[in-house]
């Protein structure tokens, strides 16, 4: 027992490792004191100042103290133990005392890690991604340096991710000299580097994406002296043999592996951390909270959370999540208890722990889930292959994935003997692949899938792209993963195959070997999958990109690696109407600091002549909608193949899909958030098209909600940005349009009223100087936190009941609190300092801070106190809201008008109408001043009603409305998007060759699917589909346009249809219920004529497609009739294809 206890002293007195590979800075012997044993228990002081030791009960360590510090959650000052002031006294026995020395050792590196400064985060730079990973995690990962072995397509990929989200440092290493066919994926090496080290010349390249990293390139043998200065070491295009040797050290010395590989159209991945790695922030989601409605007394106790009405729907808690209590009253036990485990009873209801002992419950609280951190084991590489856990949501393709598995490992055994790959499509390769697959243990447990080891070793010696970009992407969030502990690594397998881009069964064109053989080109490792004619194929595409932001990069650089539009005929138009900005450097990789401020389609397309000299991409600065329709129209669009979206905007990604429905062309469709993804393929006659895929549309909260009844931060950061629009934009715009329209003052309506009201009050508090500003701010903060505060609570008591005798505070009702003003509370001077600023630039004041009289206005400025209004009317739901019961005081109004009218007179006559005119501020995201007042009204909102506040990144994240973006996501998207590309240029036309996908990196999850097939909608005996129209030659047999009456004439006799009304977008030109007389007009009238009378406006010379819809006679009211595509210039196929 004694060598134990000196065992404790020593653990404290040397530096120890982690299993993360940090120093942890050792406690000084000095402050350690060994009392003895006492009663079978081991007395350590903390501290030689201790006096009269206190024992500490085992209870305390088993939960208490220890459970909060274990869970990773804050500790109270009673619940630490301090330096000097305690004794832990701890039972003898060996599984309670390793707790025990875990819980002090935890305590010495908290107290050694803050004192240290935490690394600085470019907050700029990385605004996207901190959204995703946060601040922790982020400096967690500034402290890991990263070895990535093997630079080839794959391994760059991972790298360039790597190197962007910002970790210590990246060693790239590699032996080998660039070779023709690493130029089908590796980007960063060209046909003038061929002949040296791959990693030398990736390292210069690499380099340059971010400043904050420095990259290192080696290309000796990796020794286990170099291995043991990283944390995290990545092996890709390495043989069996180094994986195993250097997989077998990284687990000895718990340093992260990840092992990655592609080979042709398949991709492996698998990870070890070791067997202790903790993850302290499992998910991606924001955690679950909800109003409590009422806790039973029992066990388990039930916990019934009042509804989201807002949502529509109950809970997000899960079976297994661990939460906190808060503001319970009556029950108050549970707002110190631990956090406890709870299990979903129904929509509305939870079960927790016993609260048979506690109080009963009164009324109000918050349940709130918290995150636990968890502990994973892994088993290193040559212990787990022989039995993988293989990561799969369709447990129905797991021996797929066991074949895949097979055929990676007889892979290595084939390159060893034969010392090369396999020969594309070479049967004889092929079967000695499947002989081998056969003798591997992992075969013998289930039945190989031999056709499928067959497909691999075909193509196994190519090297993609869109394969490397979506391996690579979540090889590298697993490297953050192990470097952050933050979100679930992949456990411990995951195996990709995409052979559905092969060509159909019954394709006219069959691979062969001579096809797929290497022809010294910078295409032969795409060749090798799919033939030299593909690639010519691929070589005359003509391709339109709306987009030059991330993924928009991603696809770019895609499409220069596999050679679309890289031979004469083919073309790439790439269109974004955005300058690069700074924090566009985190995930934009084909962007440079210097290129600040630049056209990012015009940089975009030169990065990518780079990678690829022979790509035909043009650049244009233009918004893709109705205003470019003359530029984006018939011939441009007539001519494409196929378009790619790269849009965050939804709105604009449904007019691109309006329009490719209407040229009959296939879209690409993608997009990120944080690290979910997703990819969805239209194609013409096959799937549905965009519009009828549902997307989600913005949270609208209640503005009663917003403006009496906020119970979560959200609420709270609405109402902070509904403020600033008030106070600082619409009542600027409102007294500009005094000024400047006499008719304002004629409304009638009571929203007029309420502007007329504002606007003299904006002319009676114009300030003359800083003190003005500081004291309007003053008593806004006094009128917002704390008088309509008091108000409500006068209405409505904290004793209140609503009609059927039910406590009206209760539920997510919850009971504010007023304020009370403290000039040196950091968070009321900062509001009041923001609010002075943007009051005074409202006024086109400029005027500088002036701390001195800042502070001598909070001193001396004494407000009356609080008087409630009597008869006032607080709405308590929107339809209130939206029909109050005040009607217009026609007293009121005339003397308001009057009164505005005389001041705008006398404006007029001293001629400074115009200078009193104000400045409306529209919110600006990157403006601290605005996110300054924002943030703090809202949190000051949010202690009025016993709300947590949020941090200046939530705020910033929900108030500019920001996506949260990280580039693994986005790599994996776009190689996904690129799979799909192929199948397109292929043609393929059986609807199960093409897959949608989501995928989430924190998981990792990835769902392909197939997509919805296009619906079907019925017409009498016929039967159309989105993508079908009727077609109706424009000109007639002497070459005129046709006219109205000829239109109607083919609709009959071709498709038995009678018009009743035809329309041009919202135009109507033609409606069977209209006189005779105009009938007959319109009737005789040329279509171009109709539009030109109904628009106002002629269509331009260039119009080649008139697109009509029609109503018909007999048309049943859920009819859905095609367009009407009338030619007005003959089709030319020859142009179209």
């Amino acid at each position: 027992m004694h060598n134990i206890a000196l065992s404790i002293a020593h653990t404290y007195c040397t530096p120890t490792h982690t299993h993360e590979g940090n120093v942890l800075s050792p406690l000084y012997a000095s402050e350690w004191l060994l009392l003895g044993i006492a009663g079978g228990r081991l007395l350590l002081c903390l501290g030689p100042a201790c006096r009269l030791p206190t024992e500490i009960c085992l209870a305390t360590v088993r939960t208490g103290c220890w459970n909060r510090w274990a869970n990773g959650l804050p500790c109270s000052s009673q619940q630490l133990v301090f330096r000097g002031m305690m004794l832990l006294a701890v039972e003898a026995e060996r599984n309670l005392l390793n707790r025990c020395l875990s819980f002090l050792f935890l305590m010495g590196r908290s107290r050694m890690s803050a004192s240290k400064s935490l690394p600085e985060i470019d907050e700029d730079l990385y605004s996207r991604q901190l959204y995703v990973l946060g601040y922790e995690a982020m400096q967690k990962m500034v402290g890991a340096a990263v070895l990535i072995s093997g630079m080839k397509g794959l391994g760059v990929e991972i790298a360039k991710n790597v190197i962007l989200a910002g970790v210590k440092s990246v060693t790239v290493h590699d032996q080998s000299e660039t070779q023709w066919a690493d130029l089908s994926s590796q980007f960063y090496l060209s046909e003038n580097d061929v002949g040296q080290n791959r990693a030398l010349v990736s390292q210069c390249r690499l380099a340059e994406l971010n400043a904050h990293v420095p990259v290192h390139a080696y290309t000796n043998g990796l020794s286990e002296s170099f291995l043991s200065t990283f944390q995290v070491v990545v092996l890709s295009n390495s043989p069996l043999e180094e994986q195993l040797r250097i997989s077998d050290f990284c687990h000895t010395k718990n340093i992260c592996f990840v092992l990655v590989d592609t080979k042709g159209l398949a991709g492996q991945l698998f990870c070890d951390f070791g067997e202790h790695f903790i993850v302290r922030n499992p998910s991606e989601a924001e955690p679950a909270s909800a109003a409590i409605h009422h806790i039973t007394q029992g066990n388990p106790g039930i916990v019934t959370v009042a509804c989201d009405n807002e949502e529509r729907q109950g809970h997000r808690f899960e079976d297994g999540d661990w939460v906190i209590f808060s503001g319970v009253e009556g029950m108050t036990e549970l707002n110190t208890s631990e956090p406890c485990l709870i299990r979903v009873k129904g929509t509305c209801s939870l079960e927790v722990g016993d609260t048979s002992s506690f109080s009963p419950y009164k009324c109000g609280g918050i349940i709130t889930q918290v995150t636990i951190p968890q502990k994973h084991s892994y088993e290193s590489l040559r212990t787990s292959r022989a039995n993988p856990k293989i990561r799969i949501p369709d447990k129905g393709k797991l021996p797929r994935c066991r074949s895949l598995h097979a055929a990676f490992w007889a892979l290595h055994i084939f390159q060893r003997e034969m010392k090369r790959l396999p020969r594309p499509r070479n049967q004889a390769n092929a079967d000695k692949m499947v002989k081998l697959a056969q003798t591997l243990p992992v075969s013998k447990e289930e039945e190989l899938q031999e056709d499928l080891v067959r497909t691999f070793s075909y193509g196994c010696s190519g090297d993609l792209s869109p394969i490397n970009a979506f391996i690579g992407g979540l090889a590298a969030q697993e490297v953050l993963k192990a470097a952050s502990g933050k979100f679930t690594p992949l456990d411990q397998w995951l195996y990709f195959d995409a052979y559905e881009c092969l060509p159909e069964e019954e394709h006219i064109v069959q691979l062969t070997e001579e096809d797929c053989a290497p022809r010294g080109s910078r295409y032969d490792g795409q060749i090798a999958v799919f033939g030299n004619t593909f690639q010519e194929r691929l070589g005359k595409q003509k391709y339109f990109v709306v987009g030059a932001g991330a993924i928009g990069c991603e696809l770019l650089k895609n499409f220069a690696m596999i050679g679309l539009a890289a031979s004469e005929g083919g073309s790439i138009t790439v269109t974004d109407m955005d300058t690069i900005e700074y924090s566009n450097l985190n995930r934009q990789f084909l962007f440079r600091a210097g290129d600040v401020s630049k056209q990012k389609s015009e940089v975009a397309a030169a990065a990518i002549k780079l990678m690829n000299r022979h790509i035909n991409v043009s650049a244009q600065q233009n918004q893709v909608g109705p205003d470019t329709e003359n530029f984006y129209g018939d011939d441009f669009f007539l001519c494409l193949d196929g378009v790619a979206s790269a849009l965050d905007s939804l709105q604009a990604r449904k007019y691109l899909c309006q329009r490719c429905v209407q040229y009959l062309k296939p879209l690409l469709d993608s997009g990120t958030e944080g690290t979910r993804g997703h990819v969805q393929v239209f194609v013409p006659f096959l799937t549905e098209s965009f519009g009828q895929a549902q997307e989600e549309e913005e949270t609208q909260y209640p503005l009663c909600t917003l403006r009496h009844f906020p119970s979560t931060i959200q609420h709270t950061l609405q109402w902070a940005r509904d403020q600033f629009e008030g106070l600082f934009k619409a009542k600027a715009e409102n007294v500009n349009t005094f000024l400047k329209d006499p008719s304002f003052l004629e409304s009638q309506e009571m929203e007029a009223v309420k502007m007329l009201e504002l606007v003299r009050i904006s002319f009676q508090e114009k300030p003359c100087n800083w003190r003005d500003c500081v004291v309007w701010a003053r008593r806004l903060w006094e009128r917002l936190f704390s008088h309509d505060i008091q108000q409500l609570l006068h209405n409505f008591p904290p004793e209140h009941e609503t009609s059927s005798g039910l406590p009206f505070w209760s539920g997510p009702k919850r009971c504010p609190q007023p304020l009370k003003f403290g000039s040196h509370h950091t968070t009321h001077k900062t509001f009041i300092l923001a609010a002075s600023h943007l009051f005074a630039n409202t006024h086109k004041l400029r005027v500088s801070e002036d701390d001195s009289v800042t502070s001598q206005v909070l001193f001396g400025l004494h407000l009356p106190p609080f008087q409630p209004l009597q008869g006032v009317h607080i709405p308590l739901t929107d339809q209130e809201m939206q029909n109050p019961q005040d009607s217009v005081d026609e007293t009121k109004m005339g003397e308001l008008r009057q009164e505005l009218a005389a001041l705008r007179q006398e404006l007029e006559e001293q001629n400074s109408l115009m200078s009193n005119a104000m400045e409306p501020i529209c919110f600006e995201k990157g403006n601290d001043i605005h996110l300054n007042f924002i943030m703090t009204a809202a949190n000051l909102r949010a202690e009025n009603y016993g709300i947590p506040p949020a941090d200046k990144l939530q705020a910033m994240r929900i108030v500019g409305r920001i996506v949260p973006a990280i580039a693994t996501t986005t790599t994996a998207v776009a190689g996904l998007v690129c799979l799909e590309l192929y199948k397109l240029v292929w043609r393929h036309e059986r609807l199960s060759s093409y897959r949608n996908s989501f995928l989430q990196l924190s998981e990792p999850l990835l769902n392909r699917f197939q997509p919805l097939s296009q619906p079907i909608y019925k017409y009498r005996q016929k039967a159309w589909s989105c993508w079908d129209r009727i077609e109706v030659p424009g000109v007639d047999a002497e070459g005129k346009e046709i006219t109205l009456r000829d239109l109607c004439k083919h609709l009959q006799m071709e498709h038995c249809l009678v018009l009743q009304m035809l329309l041009y977008g919202k135009a109507l030109l033609y409606a069977g219920f209209s006189e005779e007389k105009a009938k007959e007009q319109q009737l005789s009238s040329r279509l171009t004529e109709l539009v030109r009378c109904a628009t106002g406006e002629a269509l331009s010379k260039e119009c080649r497609l008139l697109v009509l819809e029609i109503v018909c006679e007999d048309e049943e009211d859920d009819s859905i009739l095609p367009p009407v595509h009338v030619w007005l210039r003959p089709r030319d196929p020859t142009n179209e294809d």
